[in-house]
C-alpha cells in the first residue's frame, strides 16, 4: 500500500500522546465523526445508497484525525469495559472513519480503493492502525473483531461498514452509537435491500439477483439472527423491497427461489463534491 510512512509514524506518535480514556469518558455519541458525515455523506436513492465528498473530508482532515486519535486513545481493557452495543458501535465507526483516511491518503490521485494494494496484499491487510493497544489492519477490524464468531454473530455489519465502493452498503450520514445501535442496523439492512442496483427479482429470469456480498459472506446469514438461518429466508423477509408484483413477493417467501450474483463495483463512492 502506498501511504507516506513517515507521515503516519508521526501521526501514530502523537496519537501515543493522547491520554487513554475510560468507558465513562468516552464520547459514545461519537459526535465528531457524526459532525464530519452528515457534512460530507450525499444520500442517494430515496437515501438507500450514498456517495461520499472526499474532497470535503480532505478539507477537514484534521478534524477526521483527530477523532480517529479519539479511537486510538482507547485501550483493550477500556474497550473490554464497554458494553456490546458500545463496542460494536466503536468498531463499526472505527473502520469507516479509518477507511476515509485511508483514502485520502492518495486521493484524488485513485479511482478505487483498490488503487492503494498491489499483486501482494490488498489495501484491506497493512496493518497501519492504532486501536486498542495495537497495530491492525481494516481486515483484522471486520474479520478479526467484528466477524469474530462467538462474540457478535450480528450479520448486519456488512451493511455498517463501508469499503469505499459504489457496490458497498452506503456509508450512513451519521455515526452509529449504542443507544440506536440496533435500529440503525436494520435501517441499513433495508436500505440495501431496497437498492435495486444492488438487490432485485428478475421476473423475466425468475431469479433473485443479489449483491456479491450475499456470495462472499453468506455462511453469517446462516446463524440464525433474528430467526434468519439462509440467504432465502433472507429474502424472504424482504420481498416487498425485492419485487414490485404481489405473486413475485410472495413466490419470493414462499419457496427457494434461485438465486444469482451481481457483478460488485470497485470504483470510488466519490461524489465529486467540496465542503
Amino acid at each position: 500500500m502506498k501511504i507516506d510512512r513517515r507521515r503516519w509514524l508521526l501521526w501514530c506518535g502523537a496519537a501515543a500522546l493522547v491520554p487513554p480514556v475510560s468507558a465513562q469518558t468516552f464520547d459514545h455519541s461519537h459526535a465528531a465523526w457524526t459532525r464530519l458525515l452528515k457534512r460530507h455523506v450525499v444520500l442517494q436513492r430515496s437515501a438507500r445508497s450514498s456517495q461520499v465528498r472526499y474532497a470535503g473530508f480532505l478539507a477537514q482532515r484534521s478534524e477526521l484525525q483527530d477523532y480517529l486519535r479519539q479511537l486510538s486513545a482507547v485501550s483493550r481493557a477500556q474497550f473490554d469495559a464497554f458494553t456490546q452495543p458500545q463496542q460494536m458501535a466503536f468498531l463499526i465507526n472505527a473502520y469507516n472513519a479509518f477507511t476515509v483516511e485511508l483514502i485520502l491518503t492518495r486521493y484524488p490521485r485513485l479511482e478505487s480503493i483498490k488503487d492503494l494494494g498491489n499483486l501482494l496484499s490488498s489495501p484491506w491487510k497493512p496493518r497501519w492502525i492504532n486501536l486498542l493497544g495495537d497495530m491492525v489492519s481494516l481486515d483484522g477490524i471486520e474479520h478479526g473483531m467484528l466477524r469474530k464468531r462467538g462474540v457478535y454473530d450480528d450479520p448486519r455489519i456488512h451493511f455498517a461498514v463501508n469499503c469505499a465502493s459504489i457496490g458497498c452498503p452506503m456509508l450512513r450520514e451519521e455515526a452509529f452509537v449504542p443507544e440506536r445501535l440496533a435500529a440503525q442496523l436494520d435501517e441499513q439492512m433495508e436500505r440495501f435491500m431496497g437498492d435495486r442496483e444492488r438487490n432485485r427479482w428478475n421476473p423475466r429470469t425468475e431469479r433473485l439477483e443479489l449483491s456479491r456480498i450475499f456470495d462472499w459472506y453468506g455462511e453469517d446469514f446462516r446463524l440464525g439472527h433474528q430467526g434468519i438461518a439462509s440467504l432465502n429466508a433472507l429474502a424472504g423477509r424482504y420481498a416487498h423491497l425485492l419485487a414490485d408484483r404481489e405473486a413475485d413477493q410472495n413466490r419470493i417467501r414462499s419457496t427457494p427461489v434461485p438465486i444469482g450474483y451481481l457483478d460488485y463495483d470497485w470504483r470510488l463512492n466519490d461524489a465529486k463534491g467540496g465542503a
